[in-house]
Order: structure tokens, then C-alpha cells, then sequence
């Protein structure tokens, strides 16, 4: 079912999912978009700085606390997308009553919001977007849209222990790691291990430290299009908004660190 509805999207078709699948350890909950639009909870919010229109948007939304029922701070969840971007978000960041608060948004079925680019489709069904999302650094790979489902999973490092630094590995490479984590996660996976159904492994067959030489990693890293520019890239640059000078250097020693750590299966 999700490859064909991947297919009609890919091919340009209208046809989406109406329907979220929320997984958590007390079970799971599927809910329509009219079910979401109509919740108690439901408002219209202004998004300032859309990260995915890049501009001002509007949308009828719900906290997505409201739909965690029974997750605590500590626990970490994940929101996967119809192309297989799996955002990895903690779900203390999901929970905050202060700084950023996150919000799930509802495209309207009667009412659908525009395209993404031209012969693209919208954000919708559903798009988890930010308020004040300067307040707690959220970055945009925090800003899934096209969401089809939410999980509660164990935490990165439990998971996929093909990602983890050695055991004494620096506190900069364990930094890095973060990073990695943060904004690099939901597109790629590294040693084979993640949920990313979107880009390339990171270290098989090769590590980008392997064959970006001087700075030409950090210039793909800021602006991938001004070192391979074709029409359908889609890795978006990382500002130092974004990722500051120091997190970059950080996110390249841990990519470093990796290529000597590889693992093939």
C-alpha cells in the first residue's frame, strides 16, 4: 500500500493518505484528516518561516502532544514519510510546554494547500511544523511533511549500534554524532544501519571524507547544488543557522571517525 501510494505521488497523481498511524507501546491509533480537523483541540496557527514553502503559511492544526497519549519526556519517537524520510525526534522536544511547540497540520481535503514546487504535491496529508522553532534549535529535517506515521522506538543508540563512535572516541566525535543524528538521519543511512529510505549510506561503499577533498565537503555540506547541481537533488543546504561552524566540524569528524569504523554485511 505505501509503495503505491509513493507511485502516484512520483508520478504526479492527487491521491494521498487520509489516514495517520500513530504507533506507541500502549498500541496503536489510526486517525483520519477529518477526525484530526474536527479534534477539540484543532486550531489555524501562522507558521512564520515555513522551512518546506519558504515563506508564511497558515494551517489548521493539533498539538501534537494531544496524540502522544502516555509518552513520557524520556522517550523518543519517529515520523516517517511517505518517501521514506524517518525524522528521528526525542520526545521531550514533541512534549515541551516552553520554547518551540510542535504541531501536527492537517491539509483540509475541500481546501489543499499548494504544491511544494511546480509538478510536486503539497506537504499534506499531514506536516509536523514548529512555532518559535528558534526557542529550542530545530532544524529542518524536524519538520517532516507528507507524514504518514508516527512511532515510539527505542533511542538511536539501541537500535543501531552499527552508528555508535568508539567507546573512546572524543567528546567532538561524540558531538558529531549528535549532528549526525539531528540532520543527517532522516535521509541517510551509515554501516547499512538507520530507517532512511531517501539518500545514500553514508560510509558503504565509501565516506564522503573519502572522496571530498579540502573544503569541498563543507561547501556540499552548506550548498549541495553549488558543487553538483542537477534538477532533481533534493538534499537542502545547512546554514550555520542551522548547523553552526562548530557543529559542522563536529558532524565532519564524526563522518571521519566512521570511515575508519565500517561495516559491511
Amino acid at each position: 500500500m505505501k509503495a503505491l501510494l509513493l507511485a502516484l505521488l512520483v508520478l504526479g497523481g492527487t491521491a494521498q493518505a487520509t489516514q495517520l498511524e500513530i504507533h506507541l507501546n500502549g498500541g496503536q491509533r489510526n486517525w483520519s484528516s477529518g477526525e484530526l480537523l474536527s479534534h477539540p483541540q484543532a486550531r489555524d496557527i501562522e507558521i512564520d518561516e515555513d522551512v518546506s514553502y519558504k515563506r508564511p503559511m497558515r494551517y489548521r492544526a493539533v498539538p501534537i502532544s494531544v496524540l502522544l497519549d502516555g509518552v513520557s519526556a524520556g522517550d523518543h519517537l519517529q515520523a516517517v514519510a511517505l518517501d521514506g524520510f524517518a525524522a528521528e525526534l526525542p520526545a521531550a522536544t514533541l512534549l515541551a510546554r516552553e520554547g518551540a511547540k510542535a504541531w501536527l497540520a492537517i491539509e483540509d481535503p475541500q481546501n489543499p494547500w499548494p504544491p511544494l514546487a511546480k509538478g510536486k504535491p503539497s506537504a499534506g496529508p499531514f506536516y509536523l511544523v514548529w512555532t518559535d522553532p528558534a526557542a529550542s534549535q530545530i532544524g529542518p529535517e524536524q519538520w517532516p511533511f507528507q507524514v504518514a506515521r508516527i512511532r515510539q522506538l527505542a533511542a538511536v543508540e539501541q537500535r543501531f549500534p552499527a552508528l555508535l563512535p568508539a567507546a573512546d572516541a572524543s567528546a567532538e566525535v561524540q558531538a558529531g554524532f549528535a549532528a549526525y543524528q539531528k540532520n543527517c538521519m532522516a535521509c541517510h543511512r551509515l554501516n547499512g544501519a538507520g530507517d532512511a529510505e531517501f539518500g545514500p549510506d553514508l560510509n558503504i561503499p565509501h565516506n564522503p571524507t573519502e572522496y571530498f577533498t579540502g573544503e569541498f565537503l563543507h561547501q556540499y555540506i552548506r550548498d549541495p547544488q553549488s558543487l553538483r547541481r542537477w534538477p532533481q537533488g533534493r538534499m537542502p543546504g545547512f546554514s550555520e543557522q542551522t548547523l553552526s561552524a562548530m557543529e559542522l566540524e563536529q558532524l565532519i569528524g564524526y563522518l571521519q571517525h566512521m570511515a575508519q569504523r565500517k561495516i559491511t554485511r
